[in-house]
């Protein structure tokens, strides 16, 4: 049996207005190992998809190349538009610019012209983020997030990619480090992704195994294909899909599941993907945000 979603939301008074600064909700991310010259077309028909989708709840905000919020009208839109389908692009919309709502969109985008694109030591990377609020997960059911996440990947040329429970962090002031702390070791099947920073230094390397994880090339093709991953895998809540003959999704249950060490609940099917899986898993190097690199590697390191 899953168990409901722990509820985490924390914030500050501004002004007798509650201002939310983190929540629980659900993030679909790709991670693309080819310009974005290559595919600027495909990133903005995903935007387009996911805009319809998340209809009549939308992006209303985007940040301009000031770093300051705009309103996402026409005008804004058409901004946004010609950015994306520009040389380079990074692109950051949002609901709301003064309270996390569950509904935001970020791309970076890298440029085969950026210096060191090409050097493998680099491993830069173009980094897709969709966000939907918590609230979908019982309005529109899981299957819809499923059928969502990878009709958004099904353009994208990508070599890997998860779906799940993620904290949207709005900002991340010090005193705020404790509770992502708190929850970040007690409920392992909470992500926290900063597309930023892994646009800079993910590869083709895979994030820790989430409720739906994305396999591409080179990783699948190492792993010798979908068949033979399929085998790998016993728990009986996971399913091996393959999407095309470089492409596989990995489902780890019907429902995507947040865990809680401290009742035993420590998600065993994506403690048997994280070990398979092993060998080609992430490594963070510095910290992140205000968690050390020990932190950090002990987070990244959470179903092992």
């Amino acid at each position: 049996m899953s168990r409901p979603v722990p509820t985490i939301r924390e914030g500050i008074d501004i002004e007798d207005q509650w201002v939310v600064l983190v929540r629980e909700g659900i993030s679909i991310a790709f991670y693309m190992r080819q310009p974005h010259e290559v595919m600027a077309s495909a990133v903005w028909q995903a935007l387009e998809r996911y805009r319809l989708a998340i209809s009549p709840r939308q992006p209303g905000w985007y940040v301009d190349s000031s770093g300051d919020w705009q309103p996402l009208d026409s005008e804004g839109d058409a901004v946004m538009r010609k950015r994306l389908l520009a040389t380079s692009a990074l692109v950051e919309l949002i609901e709301r610019p003064d309270s996390v709502t569950g509904i935001a969109f970020n791309y970076q985008g890298r440029s085969s012209a950026v210096v060191g694109f090409e050097e493998e030591e680099q491993e830069r990377t173009c980094a897709v983020e969709f966000r939907l609020p918590i609230e979908f997960l019982e309005e529109r059911g899981p299957e819809w997030i499923r059928s969502l996440a990878i009709d958004l990947g099904r353009e994208l040329p990508w070599n890997s990619g998860h779906a799940g429970l993620s904290l949207e962090v709005g900002s991340w002031p010090r005193t705020l480090t404790p509770r992502l702390r708190e929850v970040t070791r007690r409920h392992p099947g909470f992500d926290l992704n900063r597309a930023g920073e892994l646009a800079l230094s993910l590869g083709t390397k895979l994030r820790p195994p989430a409720w739906l994880t994305f396999l591409g090339p080179p990783v699948l093709n190492e792993l010798g294909g979908a068949e033979a991953l399929r085998s790998r895998l016993h728990s009986p809540s996971t399913q091996v899909e393959a999407l095309s003959p470089e492409r596989a999704l990995v489902s780890l249950g019907p429902v995507p599941e947040a865990g809680d060490l401290e009742s035993g609940d420590t998600l065993p099917a994506y403690r048997e993907l994280a070990r398979v899986l092993e060998p080609w898993l992430y490594a963070h190097q510095g910290e992140w945000g205000f968690f050390t690199e020990a932190e950090v590697r002990q987070w990244e390191r959470r179903f092992l």
